[in-house]
């Protein structure tokens, strides 16, 4: 049977999500996670929390998916141990250096890769097994067909969100937050551009990359037999009345496998919507018709909302199995025995029955008795009896014999087991590079290459991989250089009916003579390794922290990308195990998206001649196009660093990248050439990105 994972913003939402038929819930303690504006948990709250929810059979995940910086780490890493000492039942992580410390110092805890980690085909998920994680959370925007897929192909548990907010980015993938006002999505503060409104397609003010809620309920049987563990509900920012409302709906929906009345269809867009809910990365109906605000209609205050809280504030959802067996014979004590689903077994003896004058004691009315278990999170599964002849004991006996015994039962519910813990290992520190970093260059089109750049001898060449089959003109004069290494840029999204076609590319690239490959997600990698490239890391890995490096090092990188949400001076700190690049000219991808805004807002497939999207402060936002029809949204202003050479020169990096988008030849050449010292090139209109101001 299908997981339900509700969410919990507080204690409160706790109770709300497990006394609707919850079977986990996850929640963030304090730091490191994505919602870190949520209520989140003191350290007493957690405690009393999870043991509220071992007493019901309820798993608690806690959520410590945010990238962590080097000097944060020790702290994460705590925060790990005190949920594992303090009750939780798992960990979702994003960080692949915080994977690998937690893994170091709670070897036992189990670890789920958080949706931020982008994962989103059998290969990724793969990946994650290997990395010692037991659970993937895909990524929202997969179909049926591609979940099931997965699932069959998956050595681990996969889990699915079905319900709430949708992102119109991958997860993990976008910076938009960051880059715009230093709220960043990938350290929990993400402040939702997204939801507001851009002139897009020459339509005026519209909302172009905001979606409607995601709702899955009528496809819950069909996920189930896809293999999907768990499915999730979104909503840690919201009350615990949505949540007991939503939790309740699908519970409902999968306990009794029925499908939804309509009142419980009703009642979830009462409690939150935004003009409805959409299916349409599940059904793979994508446009326009997935879009949606909250509108004032979708704000009205349900007067449901308290019935729904007297309800969980003083009810009980009976989950816990129970079976009795008890023993009333005249003479002796009465005896009745409990043992509850995880097979604890207690004993309790009572008074000595009396004569029945009136009513005598038969097994049926014991029975009946013992299965009172209203107002406590057991049910009666079975009971055997010894019941003696012409005896009598009381309703309030048994009553006693009961709750002593369930009570009894709850304190074996409530222990928790001896958990172990290790030192954390030392960050190894390694020695900067001195010498001064090699330029390396990434395009997006072959017509942006010209003799005049290859003349300049770039260390690497980036080009897609999308670019190469009948690149061989235009790349000769770097391939024949002897200086320039040229490298298969991948699409950083590949679904798994994609990658048939991806390595068709990627032979065409091994007929050129290239021999690397720019790879952005770990779904990628053992693909790449397995045809014989070497294999470079892109930004879309998230290389936040010297042991992410590290993990990359271990996944047999040559190289890594470092976030550009990073500082300067955390780059310049950083132990570096394997060369490190940064990216130092360009605009600045802010987000991948698998609806095609380009259709959405013009109607037709434009993807040459779309100007982009306009904000409300007259900011144009390029949108290009991308493999699968998917769309990448470039910053307004273009990253410039050619001045400021002397602030990474020393950083003890490997490489320095200028990314180019948007620009036409000449103007590669001539920013090229600004950054080898050769001219005075500046754009119009630049920004320094993150690198001085960081992320908060």
């Amino acid at each position: 049977m299908l997981e339900i994972l509700a969410p919990a913003g507080s204690p409160e939402a706790v109770m709300a999500a497990v006394t609707n038929g919850a079977d986990a819930v996850y929640l963030g303690l304090s730091d490191f996670n994505a919602r870190r504006n949520a209520k989140n948990f003191s350290d007493e709250e957690f405690y009393k929390a999870a043991e509220y929810c071992r007493v019901r059979g309820v798993k608690v995940y806690v959520t410590l998916n945010t990238l962590v910086g080097d000097r944060e780490i020790d702290r994460a890493v705590e925060l790990a141990r005190r949920a594992w000492r303090l009750g939780a039942d798992a960990l979702i992580v994003q960080d692949l250096g915080v994977l690998r410390a937690v893994r170091s110092a709670v070897p036992d805890m189990p670890l789920h890769a958080s949706t931020q980690m982008s994962i989103h085909n059998s290969e990724g998920v793969k990946m994650a097994a290997a990395m010692g994680l037991s659970r993937v959370v895909l990524a929202r925007e997969l179909s049926e067909a591609e979940l099931a897929h997965i699932c069959e192909n998956s050595p681990i548990e996969i889990e699915v969100f079905v319900h709430g907010a949708l992102c119109m980015c991958y997860s993990g993938q976008c910076y938009m937050s960051a880059v715009i006002g230093r709220r960043s999505g990938n350290r929990g503060l993400c402040a939702q551009p997204c939801r507001l409104a851009y002139e897009s397609g020459g339509r005026g003010k519209d909302h172009p990359l905001s979606l409607k809620d995601n709702c899955l309920i009528n496809y819950l049987d069909r996920l189930d037999a896809c293999g999907v563990k768990s499915i999730k509900i979104e909503g840690r920012m919201k009350r615990p009345e949505y949540t007991a409302a939503v939790t309740g709906v699908y519970a409902r929906a999968v306990k009794d496998k029925k499908p939804p009345s309509e009142e419980d269809e009703q009642l979830l867009r009462d409690v939150f919507s935004r003009q409805g809910f959409t299916d349409g990365y599940y059904t793979g109906r994508l446009g326009e018709k997935m879009l949606g605000v909250r509108e004032d209609a979708d704000k009205r205050e349900l007067p449901a909302f308290s019935t729904i809280r007297k309800q969980y504030l003083h009810g009980e959802y009976q989950r816990v199995p129970v079976r009795f067996a008890g023993m009333v014979k005249y003479g002796e004590v009465s005896r009745l025995a409990a043992m509850d689903d995880l097979g604890n077994t207690v004993a309790v003896e009572g008074p000595e029955p009396e004569i029945a004058f009136h009513k005598e004691l038969t097994p049926v009315s014991f029975q009946t008795q013992l299965c009172k278990t209203g107002g406590t999170p057991y049910y009666c599964a079975e009971v055997k009896s010894e019941i003696g002849s012409g005896i009598s004991l009381s309703a309030a006996q048994i009553n006693e014999l009961r709750r002593s015994a369930l009570e009894q039962l709850t304190a074996k519910r409530k222990a928790l087991p001896e958990r172990l813990e290790y030192e954390l290992e030392d960050a190894q520190k390694l020695q900067n590079i001195k010498e001064i970093p090699f330029l390396n260059i990434s395009v997006s089109k072959l017509s942006q290459l010209s003799p005049a750049m290859s003349a300049m001898a770039p260390k690497v060449l980036y080009v897609p991989v999308t670019e190469l089959k009948n690149a061989d003109v235009p790349l000769r004069p770097f391939l024949e250089n002897g200086e320039t290494s040229v490298a298969a840029v991948l699409p950083r999204v590949i679904h798994d009916n994609e990658a048939d076609d991806v390595r068709a590319m990627l032979e065409d690239a091994k007929r050129l003579g290239i021999e690397e490959v720019l790879a952005g997600n770990l779904g990628q990698i053992v693909t790449a390794k397995s045809m014989g490239f070497r294999v470079r890391g892109d930004f879309g890995l998230n290389a936040y922290n010297a042991r992410t490096v590290r993990v990359l090092k271990e996944l047999g990188l040559i190289s890594a990308t470092l976030s550009f949400e990073l500082r300067l001076e955390q780059i310049r700190d950083m132990s570096k195990a394997i060369d490190t690049e940064m990216i130092v000219y360009g605009r600045l991808p802010l987000m991948i998206t698998e609806n095609c805004i380009i259709k959405n807002s013009t109607g037709v497939c434009s993807c040459d001649n779309f100007p982009g999207i306009k904000d409300r402060s007259g900011f144009t936002f390029p949108v290009v196009k991308e493999y699968g029809c998917r769309n990448v949204v470039l910053n307004s202003k273009k990253l410039f660093l050619a001045d400021r050479q002397a602030d990474y020169m020393n950083a003890g990096l490997w490489g320095v990248r200028l990314s180019f988008t948007t620009e036409n030849a000449l103007e590669c050449t001539s920013i090229m050439g600004r950054y080898l010292g050769m001219n005075d090139y500046q754009p119009a209109e630049f920004t320094r990105g993150l690198y001085y101001r960081g992320v908060e």
